[in-house]
């Protein structure tokens, strides 16, 4: 590991930097929405943007980097952040909001996209395991930190919209000056939606919903937060716990996954999901109970996240596994776009519980689903294949774990 972090640092400290500032502006739309007098429906269009950008740039940024290069699609895309983010308080326009977040989304996508090029090329097939953990470690990291920095500044001034942009703007300086040369960039051929489904149904109607678990979960927690009358600070530790169960847990369950059928795991983690939202929908729980009870929703979604893709590579050839990735991050993108819409709509109708509710129901039929294909498929061969990496990686580093799945 230190091998890894003395050749990638620049790399690393960039990525956490961009993920600090995404963190931040994340959670402070749905605070100053609220305070702009957004509805809950009107801001789950805001934060589906940004998953929609997500999924655009993550098909057509590998066109832009073929055409350019790294380096340029690296600092463009930099640039028209920084920009969005200062402009989000001079414009408070909710359709203008949505409009901003999808191109958020969209270059954030494509900053992804190259930097894990970067850290791919950069390491070797024995230290590539070693970098994608760092990457995912300093991933969590730089977003939990971004919860306690969105306590920085009034929520209704400029000061908290600034702070991320700058973050974002000093996030390029280590990598574009870093002495690592750019990498020749080339993508996988990609694997049919009928010939993944044929391979893993599993796979492809579990990355589907924990995309909408996912987007529910970080799009409109701060708007749920503001909804039931939560601080600033209370919703940056909410939001934060979420991600510290990520990153607590996900080498555990991924330890457990590689001695045991993964969809009994899968299906224990969808069933304790399910059951700790509808709990929490049926008799909100004080604070300090809400905050452990995000600790745990955090550390079973982002485990299944990676569980998914391990599981999917059970089923898959060496030569395929590659190609099956961008299908199965196009179908987690497509749960994720809808997952802040129907969010919302759920707590139009139903109020704030509405936001449990629909995580619930998500986790309870995956469980309900794991359990029919657990009728109609065997148990694979037990093989070491799991990988921790969050949700949050572009098609890059699900690629290079899918193909160390096999070894």
């Amino acid at each position: 590991m230190l091998k890894v972090l003395g050749t990638s640092w620049p790399l690393l400290a960039g990525v956490m930097l961009l993920m600090v500032g995404n963190g931040i502006q994340g959670s402070l739309l749905g605070i100053r929405g609220a305070l702009e007098g957004f509805s809950t429906f009107q801001m789950s269009f805001v934060m589906a943007g940004y998953f929609l950008g997500f999924l655009g740039g993550s098909r057509l940024a590998p066109l832009m980097i073929r055409r350019v290069g790294h380096v340029r699609v690296f600092a463009a895309l930099g640039s028209l952040i920084s920009a969005v983010l200062v402009l989000y308080p001079v414009v408070t326009d909710v359709w203008a909001w949505s409009v901003m977040r999808v191109l958020i989304g969209f270059c954030f996508s494509g900053v992804y996209v190259t930097a894990e090029s970067w850290l791919n090329n950069a390491s070797s097939n024995e230290t590539r395991g070693q970098a994608l953990s760092a990457y995912m470690i300093v991933q969590m990291i730089g977003i939990i930190a971004s919860q306690i920095l969105l306590n920085v500044g009034d929520p209704s001034g400029f000061v908290p919209f600034i702070l991320p942009s700058v973050l974002v703007s000093l996030a390029f300086l280590p990598i574009l000056l870093s002495a690592t040369p750019a990498p020749v960039f080339d993508t996988t051929q990609r694997m049919g939606f009928a010939r993944l489904f044929q391979i893993s149904p599993l796979g492809c109607a579990g990355m589907l919903l924990t995309g909408g678990v996912y987007a529910a979960m970080m799009g409109m927690a701060g708007v749920w937060g503001m909804s039931v009358g939560l601080t600033v600070p209370q919703i940056s530790v909410f939001v934060g716990a979420m991600y510290a169960g990520g990153l607590v847990l996900q080498f555990p369950v991924g330890w457990i996954s590689d001695r045991m059928d993964r969809r009994r795991l899968i299906l224990l983690l969808a069933l304790a999901g399910a059951g700790v939202m509808a709990l929490a929908s049926v008799a909100p729980p004080a604070f300090g109970l809400l905050v452990a009870l995000a600790f745990v929703l955090g550390g079973i979604v982002n485990p299944l996240y990676a569980l998914l893709i391990a599981h999917t590579n059970d089923f898959l050839p060496n030569e395929e596994m590659a190609g099956a990735s961008a299908g199965l991050l196009f179908l987690n993108g497509l749960g994720a776009v809808a997952g802040p819409l129907a969010t919302g709509w759920m707590m139009e109708r139903l109020g704030p519980s509405g936001f449990f509710v629909f995580i619930a129901g998500l986790l309870g039929g995956l469980a309900v689903y794991v359990l029919w294909r657990m009728t109609r498929r065997d148990t694979p061969p037990g093989a070491p294949g799991y990988h921790p990496i969050a949700p949050t990686a572009s098609a890059i580093a699900v690629e290079a774990v899918m193909e160390r799945s096999d070894s």
